[in-house]
């Protein structure tokens, strides 16, 4: 960051007067601009036994399989972001349940949120942001082909769970030297 916001003069990084951490700091208005966590928030989309995937249209990771999730909007819930997330991306309505996981991946300042969905038809299309969805079994899911870490274990836990037929949240810490 090199200009406020505020004013548009620039700005300078040091710890503010009564904070323990070095923030952007306007010399000019004062104004203090704290970066904080993105939100990531998706769905882990079921219909009978298979559940929705999408394959990436964009970097990162273009061409791999995630979960529909996306980064969180100003003025809306974790669970809408989820909803609306799966719609953009694989363009299915959903009916939310339980957060399901969560996922801490502080080395790039994020958190990603999924909670179980159920879609009452196999009603879904690619979105803008994919180049397919489909819905996959357990034994066809493309493990090696998965994005990001975060749906994989988010997926992993989902099936477990499953075969025990006890569904709880998991809390997961990914650190860098993690595929995320």
């Amino acid at each position: 960051m090199r200009y406020c916001s505020n004013c548009g003069q620039e700005v300078l990084r040091k710890v503010p007067e009564g904070d323990t951490l070095p923030r952007f700091v306007c010399g000019s208005c004062g104004t203090i601009h704290y970066q904080n966590p993105k939100m990531v928030v998706g769905t882990l989309p079921v219909f009978e036994d298979r559940i929705l995937l999408a394959r990436r249209a964009i970097e990162p990771r273009r061409g791999l399989w995630t979960l529909p999730a996306g980064f969180m909007e100003n003025n809306e819930t974790t669970g809408e972001a989820a909803i609306r997330e799966t719609r953009e991306e694989v363009c299915a309505e959903v009916e939310l349940g339980m957060l399901f996981s969560l996922v801490n991946i502080a080395h790039i300042s994020q958190v990603h949120m999924f909670y179980l969905a159920a879609m009452s038809a196999p009603t879904f299309a690619p979105g803008t942001e994919s180049l397919e969805a489909r819905l996959f079994a357990e034994d066809e899911i493309p493990w090696d082909d998965m994005a990001f870490r975060s749906s994989t274990l988010t997926l992993r836990h989902f099936l477990a769970d499953r075969r025990r037929q006890a569904f709880s949240v998991h809390l997961e810490d990914l650190t860098a030297g993690s595929r995320h």
